[in-house]
């Protein structure tokens, strides 16, 4: 039997649907919900995400204040700039686009930390990551995750004493997505590039998440039957003939685990809408 394919593009959209009635109830009350953007440099692939999120604010209502900096700003000039955002009571949400120019990567840490933490919609300041690791509802929680978590339990309300395994620990997705889980009273695994015996670690999963950049990565074998599987990864294989842009894989191998698994999501199509959908629930949070 198939897996029943989580469809991330209609759980979104009925997601938005949501976030446009409390933009447009806080609207009526006077707040007019703002989201700034900041983008430095000429990154196409940030420019495309960044055109994105302009485009969802629209479409469900919120205002977006869009910041493009030259490649040679400094990192005095986005400081400059992320303070009177911070200030900035039109601005309830700030977003700097990662990753930035290579002369600031090592300021990229700390520029994010300067995000006034009630602003931070991609949560990823101390604080938000405290108040995740401590279970504070008020916290904001970085989407991905937070998007995951959704299609998870779309398809699975219930995910107490479930055995999750989480492959990748990085700060922006594998650890708070392994804290939410644990929220969800999952028995939770995070699994990594250094794991002994990893598929079968990810073969006792009853909910598998996998977010690790490497093209279809698990295999059909690494999964145990019936299990829920989240695809995390997006990859670009090389141009073929048929197709001359390369194709698009997740972190999983879709055609063999779909037959084993009994929910899975697709790439594209899965988590990547939830991203950009969460990130608005977090804006009307953070006006909330």
């Amino acid at each position: 039997m198939t897996a029943h394919i989580i469809d991330g593009k209609k759980i979104a959209e009925d997601l938005r649907s949501k976030i446009k009635d409390d933009v447009g109830t806080l609207a009526t009350q006077g707040k007019k919900v703002g989201l700034a953007v900041i983008l430095v440099g000429d990154d196409p692939a940030s420019h495309v995400y960044v055109g994105s999120k302009i485009k969802a604010c629209e479409e469900v209502g919120i205002q977006s204040f869009e910041h493009r900096m030259d490649e040679t700003a400094t990192e005095q000039d986005i400081r400059h700039v992320i303070k009177n955002l911070n200030q900035n009571p039109d601005v309830h949400g700030i977003l700097l686009q990662l990753p930035l120019p290579h002369h600031l990567a090592e300021m990229q840490e700390s520029l994010v930390q300067m995000i006034a933490p009630e602003k931070d919609v991609d949560g990823l300041t101390t604080v938000n990551g405290g108040k995740l690791f401590l279970g504070h509802p008020d916290g904001l929680v970085p989407c991905t995750p937070q998007g995951s978590l959704l299609l998870i339990k779309s398809v699975e309300k219930n995910l107490s004493g479930k055995n999750a395994v989480v492959i990748g620990r990085s700060n922006l997705f594998g650890k708070p997505m392994a804290q939410l889980l644990l929220q969800e009273n999952c028995t939770v695994t995070i699994a990594h590039s250094r794991t002994q015996n990893l598929a079968s670690v990810c073969k006792q999963a009853d909910i598998l998440v996998a977010a690790v950049g490497r093209p279809e990565m698990v295999k059909a074998d690494w999964v145990k039957k019936d299990a829920i599987v989240i695809d995390v990864g997006i990859n670009r294989l090389s141009p073929t003939e048929e197709k001359p842009k390369g194709r698009l894989v997740g972190d999983v191998d879709y055609a063999a685990v779909k037959d084993i698994a009994s929910a899975i999501t697709p790439v594209p199509g899965g988590v990547g809408p939830m991203t950009i959908t969460c990130l608005l629930a977090n804006t009307v949070k953070a006006a909330k």
